[in-house]
C-alpha cells in the first residue's frame, strides 16, 4: 500500500488526487503549500501535513494557521467535546 502511495504522489500531490480530496472538518477544498509541504483549508485555516507524500487529514494532525502569515501552524485544532 505505501508503494502504491509513492507512485501516486511520485511528484508530490496528483492533481487528480487533489481535485478529491477535501478538509475532514469542513468538506471544503484543499490548497497545496508547497513551501511547508502540507494540505491548507483556507475555509477554517488549518493545514494538514504531508507526511512521505501522503496526505495526513486525521484533525487532530491538522495545525490551526494564523490569519497574518498562512505559511506557520502554531497548534493542533481543537476538537468539539475535547
Amino acid at each position: 500500500m505505501v508503494k502504491f502511495g509513492r507512485i501516486l504522489l511520485k511528484d508530490g500531490i496528483n492533481n487528480k488526487l487533489l481535485e478529491i480530496l477535501v478538509c475532514p472538518l469542513s468538506k471544503q477544498p484543499l490548497r497545496l503549500c508547497e513551501k511547508t509541504n502540507s494540505l491548507i483549508s483556507d475555509a477554517i485555516g488549518v493545514s494538514y501535513p504531508i507526511v512521505d507524500g501522503i496526505p495526513r487529514l486525521v484533525p487532530t494532525d491538522g495545525k490551526i494557521i494564523e490569519t497574518d502569515d498562512a505559511s506557520h501552524s502554531d497548534g493542533p485544532v481543537d476538537l468539539p467535546g475535547k
